[in-house]
């Protein structure tokens, strides 16, 4: 199959941070973008100041406000925001091709549904062939060209190695999984972790703490995957332990920037309003903990965090309760 020509559906950091990843690989890339000063200064000034400053864009990668003209390509990029990839999917459709490979770069549960965002897509672009792309990215990293490694998950490997061959680069470094649920899981509830880590560092309670999320967390990441049909092999890899490892230990993820200005004591309002950016835990969070309960599995980090960001729980009380719970056996508890 020839990938040449590759559309990204989101202008903002990630999105554009793939733009250049493609652009390095050789292809040609049109990026969609909702704000139409983004558009403008990718086009003039090849950069975009509003998501990813100080990053000088390669000058083939071309913007656009226009949906149908981001969709006449060889394969698609969904970056957009996970609440919002329904609406915008939608939109998108009447201008997708049938067999188009569709890579959804988007880490979410859909809050209204419990949808994983491959759901989300089957059922507005049924037309489409999908794939994900997850793993531990800063976005300004990967723009840079700094060395980086993720997961490509795609139920077709003709596809997916397609997809790695076109897209990956000496220092962008794609591995393959045929376990795109598994893949999913991990980008969607890294984010949820990185708050609850972020909160215990913000309220001071140290790094033995913060270990003990992750590895505990990577636990209920593993619950929801095997519940929804994934392979508990795919979250030790980097969409799971990697990108939960990356985004829980450093302040340039927005979610654990959030949990640790909670921790701190900052309203939730008022850390949402100072930010362009998406924090997607917060919306995930409730998603994950409403999808645990549909799905009658135990994940105690993410009801704890949705009760701090939603329910109008107090951090501290959250915390000791989460103290109180029974002694377990490791394996499985």
């Amino acid at each position: 199959m020839s990938l040449q020509r590759f559309g990204i559906v989101g202008g903002g950091a990630w999105g554009t941070a793939l733009a250049q990843v493609l652009s390095r690989a050789g292809r040609s890339v049109t990026i969609w973008a909702r704000e139409d000063d983004a558009v403008t200064a990718i086009n003039r000034d090849h950069i975009n100041p509003l998501f990813l400053p100080g990053v000088a864009l390669d000058p083939g990668i071309v913007a656009t406000g226009d949906l149908a003209g981001v969709a006449a390509v060889d394969a698609l990029l969904l970056v957009a925001p996970a609440q919002h990839l329904r609406s915008i999917g939608t939109a998108l459709a009447p201008h997708i091709a049938s067999g188009l490979p569709v890579v959804i770069c988007t880490k979410g549960v859909e809050e209204q549904s419990g949808a994983l965002m491959s759901e989300v897509v089957s059922a507005v672009l049924p037309q489409a062939v999908p794939a994900v792309l997850s793993g531990p990215t800063f976005a300004a990293e990967v723009a840079r060209g700094l060395p980086t490694a993720i997961t490509l998950a795609c139920r077709d490997a003709v596809l997916g190695q397609d997809l790695i061959a076109t897209m990956g680069t000496r220092e962008f470094r794609p591995y393959f999984s045929d376990d795109v649920i598994g893949a999913e899981i991990g980008g969607a509830v890294k984010n949820v972790m990185a708050i609850a880590c972020g909160v215990v560092l913000g309220r001071g309670m140290g790094d033995n703490a913060r270990a003990a999320l992750i590895t505990r967390g990577l636990a209920e990441m593993v619950r929801l995957a095997l519940a929804k049909g994934g392979r508990p092999e795919t979250l030790m890899g980097l969409s799971g332990l990697g990108d939960l490892t990356l985004t829980c230990s450093s302040t340039q993820s927005r979610n654990h920037s959030l949990g640790l200005a909670l921790g701190k004591g900052e309203k939730l309002a008022d850390f949402i309003a100072a930010r362009r950016s998406v924090a997607e835990g917060v919306s995930s969070a409730a998603a994950c903990a409403a999808l645990a309960r549909q799905l009658k599995i135990e994940m105690p980090i993410v009801f704890a965090v949705d009760a701090i960001l939603h329910r109008g729980a107090a951090i501290d009380q959250v915390v000791e309760a989460l103290l109180a719970r029974p002694f377990k056996q490791e394996a499985g508890g």
